[in-house]
């Protein structure tokens, strides 16, 4: 269905509904995700976290400084989110003595386990693509690369 009929909407010119477009389906794709999120009690900035963790394990502890570089929301307060994830015992935290402000964090076994729970959801959100090749991914991703610039 394209954007016209999904929304029924008038769009000033071609780059107007490219935007909306793209607007839209990352809503409807992140609206997916954030239930699957809610499911397991999380939401996507720590989930954000949590793979971050995972995907740098062999270099941790990480600072918060670390993670939050690779956040994709770059607003975020990875404080407030370690803070969280400790409470839930996804994560282990440890002040540095000399400067309470630095911590060095690493993902827990419990933290693991629960991402390994949640591939079922992984699957789920990549296979909301599944409807475009390998080729048409690799050029979806070549052109968003290619929009922020």
């Amino acid at each position: 269905m394209t954007i016209d009929e999904e929304i029924q909407g008038h769009f000033r010119n071609a780059f107007h509904r490219g935007l909306i477009n793209l607007v839209y389906t990352s809503r409807s794709l992140n609206y997916s995700f954030l239930q699957c999120l809610k499911e397991h009690g999380l939401t996507e900035p720590q989930y954000n976290v949590l793979r971050i963790l995972r995907g740098f394990r062999k270099e941790a502890p990480l600072s918060i400084g670390f993670i939050k570089e690779r956040m994709l929301d770059k607003d975020s307060d990875v404080s407030r989110l370690v803070d969280r994830l400790f409470e839930k015992g996804y994560v282990s935290r440890v002040e540095n003595p000399t400067d309470r402000r630095q911590k060095a964090v690493a993902i827990t076994e419990a933290g693991l386990q629960l991402l390994s729970e949640m591939l079922g959801c992984e699957r789920r959100i990549d296979s909301m693509l599944s409807n475009l090749s390998l080729e048409e991914v690799t050029e979806l991703n070549r052109l968003l690369d290619k929009i922020r610039g």
